[in-house]
């Protein structure tokens, strides 16, 4: 199993189907919130929407409730009467009980609890989990804090770890790793700054709220003119050339080709 539907992962409130057709234009995948976006009293409605609804599946992510609650077995039995099969479980942080579910499910682990943080490596070892994603609100107040920012906008070292967390026991596990969502829709620079500092850590993609945040995503992740020249022209000086070389005054080793290969990969995507 393999997770790459492109940068920019958009929520939408499973309780708003209107939403729907609108949110999977706009972005690269949908994310259909069964969880914190739909108030209990009308998560019933919003379960029989994903039945009615008529999207692409293979770009379609349905975050459902933690296992913990009661509304996760109800979530699970609707997607059975959907072709939906990619699932975020909200609050992941018992590998047993994610690698327990039905196989038919492929998940994407969302770590947003000190004990999910600190599972990352054993969720991202199971065979049905494709990605985790990490989320910093929710982290911090399993810790008992009241902000994952500063105020100046910056996470705070507690959300950089978990960020940094999360990632390395996805890649270790050759798992795509997901960047939380950027809840201030009018900082678009902080996003930007974040979003290009996620694709250039290693990042597959970030999610997002807002329709406007897509393009600014997108741009993020998209190599500029300069690193597409560059990663073509030592490519191609590589390919006469063995082991070990100089390219432009700079050593080049295979991690540096790697490096090359990523941005064309993400030029072309």
């Amino acid at each position: 199993m393999s997770f790459d539907l492109g940068p920019a992962l958009l929520f939408c409130p499973a309780d708003r189907p209107e939403r729907y057709a609108k949110a999977m234009e706009r972005a690269d995948a949908v994310i259909l919130d069964l969880e914190d976006a739909v108030a209990p009293a009308h998560k019933a409605a919003a379960r029989g929407h994903l039945i009615e609804s008529e999207l692409d599946p293979d770009r379609v992510i349905v975050r459902v409730n933690p296992p913990e609650t009661e509304a996760f077995a109800a979530d699970l039995s609707t997607l059975s009467q959907t072709d939906y099969r990619r699932i975020m479980v909200a609050k992941a942080q018992s590998p047993k009980r994610i690698g327990r579910l039905d196989p038919r499910f492929e998940v994407i682990a969302l770590c947003e609890t000190a004990k999910g943080v600190a599972q990352a490596d054993r969720l991202a070892a199971l065979d049905n989990v494709v990605a985790l994603m990490w989320g910093a609100e929710d982290l911090v107040a399993s810790l008992g804090g009241t902000s994952s920012r500063k105020p100046n906008g910056r996470y705070r070292d507690i959300a950089r770890y978990a960020r940094s967390r999360v990632l390395l026991a996805a890649g270790a596990r050759d798992k795509a790793a997901i960047d939380a969502v950027h809840l201030d829709i009018d900082d678009t620079k902080r996003l930007a700054v974040e979003a290009a500092d996620a694709a250039a850590s290693g990042f597959r993609a970030t999610a997002c709220i807002h329709p406007s945040q897509v393009p600014v995503i997108r741009a993020a992740y998209r190599p500029d003119e300069k690193s597409v020249s560059w990663a073509h022209a030592v490519l191609a000086a590589a390919a006469g050339e063995r082991g070990v070389f100089s390219y432009d005054g700079v050593m080049v080793d295979e991690p540096v080709l790697r490096h090359a290969r990523r941005v064309l990969s993400r030029a072309s995507g």
